[in-house]
């Protein structure tokens, strides 16, 4: 079977779907399936990658936007012929004349659309739904992005997968095993307005005065809007010395941050899953995190939860866990069992499962020889 595979997230700085998508590359190329299948990866950059895969790569011309890939990619599909294109980033050709797999993480620009800028939330909406409801498959992360897919999207619950995110990295210790240093308050992730970044930082000014030399450290790039600022918030709360704002961190030292934090905090009120708790679970770090209902299914017992981003309730959960090895032990002894329900290797065997089914089942409509997962 030829896959090919909307690559564009590989090329250049790879967060969120660019992580994704190479996890599964490394999980199939791991995996007795991957002699089955050749693969193509389109991008409009070159893509960099050692996977030992019957893989080519083509770069098209263009900047990777839609046009690129309503037009410019819709076209290379139609003269290479593959037997299915695997999506994964919300997105696909809507002309697209091969059956298509599109990996669609969450909704929040249908839930909420007061988060986003009018034409970015406008073109999500509208590209979104209608590759959504042409794929002959759609893949998604948690069973409450499934439902959140079914209402705002109008897609058939029996063209829909679910296929959780997997885990990696090197393993932890735990936190008693950590440096002496000042203790750690770590977020990892995009920052967007619904993870209640700016009450963090306020959190960890309350928290500060109660745990000597607590600091936090924000790694993720700024994607807010309206925009916010969290370095600005620390300098207006005498804590700017505290607070470290960093847009991108490699592999190696993302693994570090987290093995020196003494507290993931992560305060989202909407995701699709939230894999960056879990990494830091893996790391020893217990987490905090606001209580949904995808933070109840991802993460089960082995979370502090709070029930709204108020800065004083966070601030006490923050010192809480700093200080009393009573309250993060409970926690971090539910860990294991939490984290492995995640696997990439599950992950990569499912989503390639997908892939195959997808190729041989009716065209989207139909509904027929689709079973869902």
């Amino acid at each position: 079977m030829h896959v090919a595979i909307d690559a564009r997230e590989l090329a250049g700085r790879r967060t969120g779907v660019g992580r994704y998508l190479e996890r599964l590359l490394v999980a199939w190329g791991r995996a007795a399936a991957r002699t089955r299948h050749r693969f193509t990866v389109y991008s409009h950059a070159a893509v960099e990658g050692d996977w030992p895969l019957d893989l080519s790569r083509v770069v098209l011309p263009g900047a990777g936007g839609t046009r690129w890939e309503q037009a410019t990619l819709a076209a290379a599909l139609r003269r290479a012929r593959p037997d299915v294109l695997f999506a994964p980033a919300y997105t696909a050709p809507l002309l697209c004349r091969v059956p298509v797999v599109l990996t669609v993480h969450d909704v929040s620009f249908a839930a909420h659309p007061e988060w986003f800028r009018w034409r970015e939330g406008w073109r999500r909406r509208l590209l979104t739904r209608a590759a959504a409801r042409r794929a002959r498959m759609v893949l998604t992360v948690s069973e409450f992005s499934r439902q959140e897919i079914v209402e705002r999207l109008g897609v058939s619950p029996n063209r829909i997968r679910v296929i959780r995110h997997g885990l990696d990295g090197p393993g932890g210790g735990a936190p008693a095993e950590r440096g002496a240093g000042p203790p750690l308050v770590l977020f990892v992730g995009s920052v967007l307005n619904r993870r209640h970044v700016p009450e963090l930082v306020e959190a960890v000014a309350i928290a500060a005065s109660h745990v000597p030399g607590l600091r936090l450290v924000i790694a993720g790039d700024n994607r807010s809007w309206p925009r916010q600022d969290p370095a600005a918030v620390a300098a207006a709360l005498g804590v700017g010395d505290r607070v470290e704002v960093r847009a991108f961190v490699s592999d190696e030292e993302l693994w570090g941050l987290y093995a020196s934090a003494a507290v993931f905090v992560f305060l989202s009120e909407y995701e699709g899953f939230g894999l960056t708790p879990l990494e830091a679970l893996a790391r020893g770090a217990p987490a905090v995190v606001l209580d949904t209902p995808v933070a109840r299914e991802v993460y089960g017992r082995a979370v502090r939860y709070v029930a709204r981003p108020d800065p004083a309730t966070v601030a006490e959960a923050i010192v809480e866990l700093v200080t009393s090895r009573e309250a993060r032990q409970p926690l971090l002894d539910e860990a294991s069992a939490v984290l492995s329900r995640y696997r990439w290797e599950d992950a990569a065997a499912a989503t390639l499962e997908a892939i195959e089914a997808a190729a041989l089942a009716p065209p989207a409509g139909s509904d027929g020889g689709l079973t869902p997962v």
